[in-house]
């Protein structure tokens, strides 16, 4: 049975409140000239919180923003236009429980001839227990680890990275909470079981480390002599965000006061992600983790070429299991 860092919420609360002590090796760096001008970027989960900060960010300093939302659309666009300041900023649907909601935004994006400079891998869920989607994954699975190994390979496959600029990024939002949590456990990968609270909290921080370890395995399969696509990954930090909207309501309300007094806000949580997303310090390097503005090393299993292959192995075989419309990878 896999297990995460942490299996309650205290404990979790506590260690994002140090987090927010720690000193920021490369905030300094991060200026008004970090900007995205001429350049194209998708952003998954961006209807509120983080990835709704994020995109309000990158739209100020000049980028062109697709907002891939499963719901509040097209509210959250026009909320998000008004306080950037910019027109350049479109929702599009992706609902990442969904198999053919993943396959048919991507389709859109090439009917209409939509490339991006950089893709922020953002979404991500948090449930009270386990809950079996439409395709039988549990979807805490699909949405935190799965559904981004599908839509990056798609977005490679179908060309919607651009190909016509050096080094377009791809980027993971991730958690230093991945430190700690067990290897892969590869009978129950892809296996749908109940669970509760407990389970489900450690299951953040194990599907981050799967996260990782598989971004990491992306990262040696696209760059091999030289550095083609970045492929970087981050922690924002503890962040006051919506992703503990699934839990129950008693839970829910006393998160939500602690998040308000100790974490930093979605605003504040997104300026070291786009630092890692518009700087120029990032030229050709690739596989680099920030936990905010600091350099770090992940957990050591994140590393492990043969665990990269066969976690790739074994989702691309899941994938061929659960989705007619698989690609071979």
């Amino acid at each position: 049975m896999s297990y995460g860092r942490f299996n309650n919420p205290v404990t979790a609360t506590l260690a994002g409140f140090k987090d927010r002590f720690r000193k920021q090796v490369l905030q300094e760096r991060f200026t008004s000239d970090d900007r995205f001008d001429g350049k194209r970027v998708l952003i998954t989960g961006a209807n509120s919180g983080f990835g709704f900060a994020l995109a309000v960010e990158i739209a100020k300093r000049g980028g062109d923003v697709t907002m891939a939302c499963r719901s509040q659309i097209p509210q959250a666009g026009e909320t998000a236009r008004r306080l950037s300041g910019s027109a350049a900023i479109e929702m599009r649907e992706c609902d990442l429980s969904i198999l053919s909601s993943i396959h048919d935004f991507v389709e859109d994006l090439v009917r209409d001839g939509v490339t991006y400079d950089v893709v922020l891998l953002n979404a991500a869920t948090t449930l009270p227990e386990a809950r079996r989607t439409e395709c039988g994954q549990d979807e805490m699975f699909l949405v935190n680890y799965f559904a981004n190994f599908i839509l990056v390979n798609l977005v490679l496959t179908r060309g919607i990275l651009r190909s016509d600029v050096a080094q377009p990024r791809l980027i993971f939002i991730s958690s230093d909470s991945h430190r700690g949590a067990s290897a892969v456990d590869y009978d129950e990968f892809g296996s749908y079981f109940e669970y509760g609270v407990a389970k489900a909290i450690a299951n953040y921080s194990y599907f981050k480390l799967v996260l990782n370890i598989f971004a990491t395995e992306l990262h040696r399969r696209l760059n091999h002599d030289q550095i083609s696509v970045q492929v970087n990954l981050i922690c924002p930090g503890p962040v006051n965000s919506n992703i503990i909207k699934a839990a129950p309501w008693p839970l829910r309300m006393a998160l939500r006061a602690i998040f308000t007094v100790i974490f930093k806000s979605p605003a504040n949580a997104a300026l070291p992600v786009v630092y890692l997303a518009a700087s120029d310090d990032f030229e050709n390097r690739s596989n680099q983790y920030l936990h905010m503005f600091s350099p770090k090393e992940m957990d050591e299993k994140v590393y492990d070429a043969a665990e990269g292959e066969r976690l790739w192995r074994e989702s691309a075989a899941l994938w061929k299991r659960i989705d007619p419309d698989a690609l071979d990878v």
